[in-house]
């Protein structure tokens, strides 16, 4: 059973069922959680063949609306959350450098139904490690100027340990908020400027599909330029259209679409953009070249 699920279920029995009537907004947990995960992915920071770390405190920024449904269970719900982090950390062979916390907070800009994720890695004194066995936490290297905001690393590093390296590994991008967001810590690197035409394309569950034309529609009909086998995926769910900036445009779907951890009907695409239809996760890439 995959995380997700289980996080799901736990949250079922939670309060007598009273999670089940506060989350009558559009904001879901496991789209929370979904976010969550994607939050480690997009962070994660490989210290040796064999650790890799990710951030351990997370904050999820919700709608005012959203914010004071939800405030009364936040305890609660950051908890089940924290746990649903571990797991999933168990789950990748992820590291963390201190204890696992997520916490909520009101943003007044964001609409109700959308939300947030900022995240940043923190050190504990004894460096407690929530991946299970994976390994010990990995320590970080001081930054100079950085406070150890989020989409940072912490301040400082225990005494004696080696340092982090200063950078994040070829090829690797700072992910937390305000950064953007890498495809995944393997993605295949775009192609460097050649001062040719852009070209575009998308990746599904490793799966690479040129954009050969100025529309692309994503659905799950056969008449689809990319048929996506997801029961939670309409006929004609959505359009790509490429140019400068590109644009994706949902086409009245069922189930909506989720870019970069925020539902919307039309919304700007960058290299490495997230969008999620139904269950289903796309990258889109572009590249000069």
């Amino acid at each position: 059973m995959g995380v997700l699920k289980k996080f799901e279920q736990r949250l079922e029995g939670l309060v007598n069922g009273t999670f089940a009537k506060v989350f009558k907004s559009e904001v879901q947990p496991v789209e929370i959680a979904g976010a969550l995960q994607r939050e480690c992915d997009n962070n994660a920071t490989i210290w040796n063949r064999d650790r890799t770390v990710v951030p351990n405190d997370f904050i999820v920024e919700l709608s005012a609306p959203d914010f004071e449904r939800l405030s009364p269970y936040s305890g609660q719900l950051g908890d089940e959350l924290a746990g649903m982090v571990r797991d999933y950390a168990k789950q990748q062979r992820y590291t963390f450098m201190g204890p696992i916390k997520v916490h909520l907070e009101k943003a007044d800009d964001l609409d109700t139904g959308l939300y947030r994720v900022r995240s940043r890695t923190l050190a504990s004194s004894s460096n407690q490690q929530g991946g299970g066995p994976a390994g010990p936490a990995a320590p970080a290297a001081p930054q100079a100027g950085r406070p150890g905001g989020y989409g940072y690393p912490p301040a400082a590093a225990p005494a004696g340990a080696p340092p982090m390296p200063a950078a994040p590994p070829p090829g690797g991008r700072p992910g937390g908020y305000g950064y953007p967001q890498p495809a995944g810590g393997q993605r295949p690197p775009a192609a460097p400027a050649s001062g040719g035409r852009t070209r575009y394309w998308i990746e599904i569950n490793g799966t690479r599909h040129q954009i050969s034309r100025p529309t692309l529609v994503l659905g799950r009909s056969t008449d689809a330029d990319v048929r996506i086998d997801d029961p939670g995926v309409s006929r004609r769910h959505c359009e790509i259209r490429t140019g400068t900036p590109s644009t994706i445009q949902d086409l009245g779907s069922t189930n909506g679409i989720v870019v970069d951890g925020q539902h919307t009907t039309r919304a700007t695409l960058r290299d490495g953009s997230r969008i999620v239809v139904g269950s289903t996760t796309v990258i889109y890439r572009q590249a000069e070249g």
